[in-house]
């Protein structure tokens, strides 16, 4: 599958082709010598810091050229970043912090977080004579213009690609946000040249999505690790005209959308899309009349559903959507696997299952998670050490349900517990019970996801009873839970009730409570 570790790859299109462009974000244009030779530079500089194999780094930056070169810095050094969201709450940035008890935290922010150092990047094009950036007692930097500041010149990293290269933050059930740990070759491996990920040089990717996700990844490493170019839109909510002017003004012609935005630009302006030539959606079940509008109007453009759960870093199986997709009994298909993945349809009694038999999707291969951050009980349930008679590798349960095929195509039918998926951001109901029932006031509650019409689900509603102390009004709540949980979390309905009404087991009667919404 070629190079594995991220920063050789890059590294290895720098040698090759050093003045073809790597980044463009908007006036900036980075070269792929120029871009490694700023991450060397940054990197040598982080390692005085104390940035070496086996930190975790947050990186708290904005969508940028700024924010790539810090992350390829981060992997020269042989540590891992966690790319953190600049919308998220400080709460949550000053929890993640505590869980990586990192040497540095490396942003342009002003202001402490923590008892976490901060470290400033040079600006680009100011590798010769830059200061270290360190504030608050980080060590000192080089001030050399040598790729690792120092006199002998930095080193990057060159060892096994098992090693972890990045933290993606998730929802966690106990409140928590929950970090998995992914390795370099997680990553690398998507973009093998006989995959359908694989990009290459001429290859121009949108970046659009939120940093902390694994999305993130494809439409920066795609292009990075092939030779190919990433362009940035600058916006956080993507829109029509953003498409259509990095496909006129940049050539753009690969992209990557959630289920919920691709629905959403095909019917604000399916014209939008004219210019790619593939496009990769999913992260939720997609919705066959868009598919089908998006086929008739762009017979061209190679549409692509990608499943995977961030523990396999990406996508674990890729599908090029074709028209007869959209009548298919249980929806547009999930695939087939991407290079060095295997899924595998297990029964409840972890024995496969066989062609049209639903079981649990489990996933094994080079794209599993090392573990969660700090959490190795929930490590050993969720990903099942290999079978002592061989006959199963280190898996990870997805909780998604789903059967393959008689013609080995995979297909996703639902989940196993109450994780859901709402506008392309995985959300744990019980991560926002949480929260809420900390809060004064708050006798119980319950976060419940509301379908659209599409039977994906939309928006998040909390309901909650009172009890002593006065919790406010629910927009008051609803205000209170958006300091402590990122956007994407934070109900979109919060509503009072007298009570929780339950079923006739004594469980909560979530439909209930939907069928009352805004009564």
């Amino acid at each position: 599958m070629g190079i594995a570790l991220i920063h050789q790859a890059v590294t290895r299109q720098a040698r090759l082709t050093p003045d073809a462009v790597a980044v463009v974000d908007g006036d900036t244009r980075l070269g792929y010598a120029s871009l490694d030779a700023a991450a060397g530079h940054w990197a040598g500089l982080l390692a005085r810091a104390g940035v070496g194999p086996g930190t975790l780094v947050p990186v708290l930056l904005p969508r940028s050229a700024r924010l790539y070169t810090a992350l390829l810095a981060v992997l020269k050094c042989g540590a891992a970043y966690a790319a953190l969201d600049p919308r998220w709450p400080r709460e949550r940035v000053e929890e993640v912090l505590r869980q990586l008890d990192a040497p540095v935290l490396v942003t342009d922010a002003d202001g402490a977080y923590g008892d976490t150092p901060s470290w400033r990047p040079p600006a680009l094009g100011d590798e010769d004579g830059a200061e270290d950036g360190t504030e608050d007692g980080a060590e000192d930097g080089a001030e050399d213009g040598t790729e690792g500041g120092d006199e002998g010149g930095f080193v990057a990293y060159d060892g096994p690609a098992d090693v972890p290269a990045a933290v993606f933050f998730t929802s966690g059930t106990t409140g928590t946000p929950k970090g998995v740990v992914s390795p370099h070759a997680a990553t690398t491996r998507l973009f093998a040249p006989d995959g359908p990920l694989a990009f290459g040089p001429g290859t121009v990717v949108m970046q659009a999505s939120p940093s902390p996700w694994d999305a993130f990844s494809l439409e920066l490493w795609g292009p990075l690790t092939t030779g190919g170019t990433c362009v940035t839109a600058a916006e956080d909510y993507l829109l029509p005209d953003t498409v259509s002017r990095l496909v006129a003004d940049h050539g753009v012609d690969t992209a990557w959308l959630t289920a919920s935005l691709f629905n959403l630009l095909t019917e604000i302006d399916v014209d939008c899309f004219g210019g790619l030539r593939r496009l990769y959606t999913g992260g939720e079940r997609l919705s066959a009349p868009h598919v089908a509008r998006f086929l008739e109007r762009h017979p061209g453009i190679r549409l692509l559903n990608g499943y995977g759960p961030v523990e396999s870093c990406v996508f674990a199986t890729v599908h090029p959507i074709s028209p007869e997709d959209c009548d298919r009994e249980h929806g547009i298909p999930i695939g087939r696997e991407v290079p060095g993945t295997e899924v595998h349809v297990l029964d409840d009694d972890g024995r496969p299952c066989g062609p049209g038999a639903v079981g649990e999707l489990c996933v094994s291969g080079a794209g599993l998670a090392r573990e969660y951050l700090g959490d190795p009980g929930l490590t050993d349930r969720r990903f099942l050490a290999p079978a002592a008679d061989g006959t199963r590798p280190r898996t990870y349960r997805t909780g998604d349900r789903g059967f393959r095929d008689a013609d080995g195509v995979l297909h996703f039918t639902g989940r196993t517990d109450r994780q859901v998926k709402i506008r392309g951001n995985r959300v744990e109901p019980e991560e926002i019970e949480a929260h809420a029932a900390r809060l004064p006031g708050i006798a119980r509650c319950a976060a419940v996801p509301v379908p659209g019409v599409l039977g994906n689900y939309d928006r998040l509603a909390l309901f909650y009873t009172a009890a002593g102390e006065d919790p406010g009004t629910p927009e008051a709540l609803r205000r209170t839970l958006g300091r402590e949980l990122p956007p994407y979390a934070v109900p979109d309905v919060v509503q009072r009730v007298d009570r929780l009404p339950v079923t006739a087991n004594g469980k909560i009667d979530r439909p209930r409570l939907l069928a009352d919404l805004g009564t």
